[in-house]
């Protein structure tokens, strides 16, 4: 069997922006790629509402993806492929952040995980960094999220350049999903299916 850790924020959580609460298992993307997948892979949700990639939120602790994903790789070894999704919540404009600084802490992130050794045999898991869907129309999160449009419409390019250096494979959520207008940075229902069902090929061809 084959295990697959999806290493993310909300949107790999499954909030839902309809109902303000949380899509069902099987409705979110993971879930979503794990039935498209089969019962050969093991898929590993690993989302948390607000986590960021490197930094510290002043507002909300233990939010940093850099101070968990080792111990959490490490509790899931061995570990074929690890899938990161982050970078949403670096675009607060509390954190003045910019597009590449962004781009870049997630690229660290990669290359973390794929210098470690909790792939299988102890060796290297292959990863696959996942450029976050640009942000949308913003509703009551317009002040929080004050300029992370225009920001995050360069997450595709800039996130390819630094999955190359890091060595890992390279996805942009951007051209399959969009964000709901609701509040701008989650996925609908309909964006999970997508999203699922467009990177469960992409997996079969790193991992077999």
């Amino acid at each position: 069997m084959k295990t697959v850790v999806c290493f993310g924020d909300s949107n790999t959580w499954g909030a839902d922006p309809v109902s303000k609460g949380r899509h069902a298992h099987d409705m979110r993307w993971t879930g979503v790629l794990a039935n498209e997948l089969g019962a050969e892979y093991r898929i590993i949700e690993e989302g948390l509402n607000g986590r960021t990639t490197t930094v510290d939120d002043p507002i909300y602790p233990y939010k940093n993806g850099r101070d968990y994903i080792m111990p959490c790789l490490e509790s899931h070894m061995p570990i074929d492929l690890v899938i990161i999704m982050l970078g949403t919540n670096d675009l607060k404009a509390r954190l003045n952040r910019s597009a590449s600084d962004i781009a870049e802490s997630a690229g660290r992130l990669a290359e973390m995980a794929r210098n470690s050794s909790f792939g299988p045999d102890e060796g290297r898991p292959r990863v696959l960094l996942m450029a976050p869907a640009p942000v949308t129309k913003l509703t009551e999160l317009d002040e929080m999220f004050a300029g992370a449009q225009e920001k995050s419409k360069k997450f595709g390019e800039l996130y390819k350049v630094f999955a190359g250096w890091s060595g890992a494979d390279f996805f942009d959520a951007g051209t399959v999903i969009t964000n709901s207008d609701l509040d701008g940075i989650h996925f609908e229902a309909g964006e999970h299916e997508k999203l699922g069902k467009a990177v469960a090929p992409v997996v079969r061809s790193l991992i077999g």
